[in-house]
């Protein structure tokens, strides 16, 4: 009997291990034939209006962002996305967003970003795709913004808002903005958002919107602290990353260079001497940027500061100044990392290591746009050692894996300790 049963078991099993092979390359198969498909935004099936206006830009293929995470967007799936800054993630989020309001005439969508910079882009991106016989009206919601002004926009019920968490808590507190109807959203930079202290803010926010609600959430990194947000408003999100050894974009060359605190100054100018091309130097403080700009422009090199304590006004002056190339070296905080999308920025340069890793991808994300070359220089003191080793380990970690792998192990000498007396004359232990 025994003898029956064991060819009856092996047959089983590889009956089982045949049918298992079978449908994992069905799903190969699919995601192949849908991606080998889906090159176009044709193919993709977007409405005509959307589809006109993308031509007219002449976007005829998605970037690889896109082509993830539009089909799964436009089913109706929450995301949890991630990609280098300038690989097309704006429009990622913006084409679902425009579709979904053209599909469904009742529907709401509301865009937080951790900077007003970042809002006046995001909304000039989904205004460059807006179907203009739509009729859907927007309303950018940021500080540094007359209130009367954004009464007024509010007062036209737009169908899409883009703002800043704070701001959009201040309506809601004035009861200025409803968002019970809102059931498209869209959380982008969320790790910046986070940095920035905006958390509570954005659970206020995520509570009063649709139950019903898509969520999208975006970012160009995706540490511990997202992901748990995604486990507890996010419903059952598709995970869509561009995966890469590095995660910052491959036409950005890279360069660090060691210097002491006293030296560190005449080196920044010396490769702005060498660099001619239109530049931003990143520093710590708004205090050191406007010191930074009044030092350069003595010496005949015509400099201005970007942060945040300038009116928005004055901002939006500076920048589109920027843009149109009436100066070449605009010193800035981290306020200028996002958001800021001008074309011609040839060179980034750190001045001062920024305080959280993430922020150095944003940061050197501001040249090499469109497909353009660009490069960004680090001048690194010894203080800042430990930073840097952070963002090398966040930017290459195949590098910093193989130089582990690399390191001897065992057969290590203890280090010997010894003796000393400090000088009240007690003794202590010093390693060898």
């Amino acid at each position: 009997m025994a003898s029956l049963v064991f060819p009856f078991f092996e047959l089983t099993l590889e009956k089982t291990r045949i049918q298992e092979t079978f449908e994992t390359d069905q799903t190969s198969l699919k995601n192949i034939l849908r991606t080998k498909l889906m090159n176009t935004f044709e193919a993709i099936g977007l409405p005509k209006s959307i589809l006109a206006k993308l031509s007219n830009k002449q976007f005829l293929t998605p970037t690889p962002i896109q082509a993830e995470a539009i089909p799964h967007a436009l089913a109706g799936k929450d995301i949890l996305g991630s990609a280098q800054t300038g690989t097309g993630k704006t429009l990622a989020f913006g084409i679902p967003l425009i579709t979904h309001l053209v599909e469904s005439r009742e529907s709401r969508a509301l865009v937080m970003t951790p900077t007003r910079e970042l809002a006046a882009q995001v909304l000039k991106e989904i205004h460059s795709i807006l179907p203009k016989e739509e009729r859907i009206s927007t309303a950018l919601l940021i500080g540094g913004e007359a209130m009367p002004k954004q009464f007024r926009q509010l007062d036209k019920s737009p169908r899409i808002i883009v703002g800043t968490p704070g701001r959009i808590n201040d309506h809601l507190r004035r009861r200025s903005l409803n968002l019970k109807h809102t059931d498209f959203l869209v959380l982008d930079e969320t790790d910046r958002m986070l940095d920035m202290g905006f958390l509570e803010q954005i659970e206020d926010i995520l509570k009063i919107t649709a139950k019903n609600r898509q969520t999208l959430l975006f970012s160009a990194t995706l540490p511990k602290n997202i992901v748990r947000i995604s486990e507890s408003y996010l419903n059952s999100p598709v995970r869509v990353a561009i995966k890469g050894e590095k995660i910052t974009a491959s036409n950005i060359s890279e360069k660090v260079m060691h210097v002491t605190d006293g030296e560190k100054y005449s080196k920044l100018v010396d490769q702005l001497d060498v660099d001619s091309g239109p530049t931003i130097i990143f520093v710590k403080t708004k205090r050191s940027a406007d010191k930074m700009a009044e030092r350069l422009s003595k010496t005949g090199r015509v400099a201005n500061a970007l942060h945040g304590d300038l009116r928005q006004s004055k901002r939006d002056r500076l920048v589109e100044q920027f843009r149109k190339k009436r100066y070449r070296i605009l010193v800035a905080t981290d306020v200028a990392s996002r958001g800021l999308d001008i074309k011609h920025i040839e060179h980034v340069i750190n001045y001062d290591l920024p305080q959280v890793p993430e922020d150095y991808v944003h940061r050197i994300g501001r040249t090499a746009r469109a497909g353009a070359e660009g490069s960004a220089l680090s001048l690194v003191t010894p203080a800042d050692k430990r930073k840097w080793a952070a963002i090398s380990r966040l930017v290459n970690p195949q590098a910093e894996k193989t130089k582990e792998d690399g390191k001897p192990k065992g057969n290590r000498r203890r280090p010997r300790n010894r003796r000393a007396r400090n000088r009240n004359g007690s003794q202590f232990l010093l390693a060898a």
